[in-house]
């Protein structure tokens, strides 16, 4: 089911690909002997071997297809990694957002970039990286990066197809990490996201939380969330651009760097969706 919704979604050739190359890894570890249609012999002709079986030649014809998509996205890591090394010759500070899926992460970009990301309450419907740049006062800018959403125990062929779009989390100075505020099992999946961020190393990158969608809340208990703002969590509403100062504030503080090189709007872009 997850693997359907995850191709349902894919908008990005790369985001395409990464979700065949997981369906075919689920495909191809189901194939069984113990299905008789399958198994049962056939001549030398055109593509078969001599005497294979419907099984082996679907085998085979899923191995070919995995090498093929995976050289391809060999491809478009190598120069999702050239466009990081002239991101990071820029000197310009990276924060990625991350979290659960379905807890705002695209509307909390929107908001912050004037963007129009697209943002719909369905899980995962961000599948393919989006990058945007956020410009705070005197000159100062960062790029600000929306991920695919967290899930627990997420199959391990989605996790291998999607290894080299969470590796690009490696090179972020600052994460964000949005979670749903008025979710009953809030603590649960932060503890999720926080332990595929281990799995992923990357538990010695700085962490804001922020916890999101507070117009869930009564007025009053937001009202006193809004005062239990600190230097690691800040309480927002995307949908409502409620308290998000707060949050550009605590951006601002927490990639402070200088000199800063501008970026054009291709490059920002082709780091987004990984062309040279």
């Amino acid at each position: 089911l997850i693997l359907d919704i995850f191709a349902r979604n894919a908008r990005s050739r790369d985001g395409k690909l990464q979700v065949e190359l997981a369906q075919l890894r689920y495909l191809k570890g189901r194939l069984s002997e113990k299905d008789d249609n399958m198994s049962r012999l056939t001549g030398g002709i055109g593509g078969r071997g001599p005497g294979e079986t419907k099984l082996e030649i679907g085998r085979r014809r899923v191995e070919d297809r995995i090498r093929r998509l995976e050289k391809e996205l060999s491809s478009i890591k190598k120069r999702r990694l050239l466009n990081r090394r002239r991101r990071d010759d820029s000197a310009v500070p990276v924060c990625s957002i991350v979290g659960y899926t379905n807890a705002g992460k695209s509307t909390l970009l929107n908001r912050l970039t004037n963007s129009e990301v697209v943002q719909e309450n369905r899980l995962f419907a961000t599948l393919d990286p989006t990058t945007r740049r956020l410009r705070f006062p005197e000159e100062r800018e960062i790029i600000l990066t929306d991920t695919v959403g967290f899930i627990h125990d997420l199959p391990p062929e989605l996790k291998k197809a999607f290894q080299a779009t969470l590796e690009e989390l490696a090179d972020s100075d600052l994460l964000l990490h949005c979670i749903d505020v008025a979710d009953p099992a809030r603590e649960e999946k932060i503890r999720d996201v926080e332990e595929i961020l281990s799995d992923l190393g990357l538990m010695e990158i700085p962490v804001l939380r922020v916890y999101n969608k507070c117009d869930r809340l009564s007025p009053a208990r937001r009202q006193e969330i809004r005062n239990e703002d600190s230097p690691d969590r800040v309480f927002v509403s995307a949908q409502e651009s409620w308290n998000l100062q707060a949050l550009l504030d605590r951006l601002e503080q927490l990639t402070s760097r200088t000199p800063q090189a501008e970026h054009s709007d291709a490059e920002i872009q082709s780091t987004a969706y990984g062309t040279g």
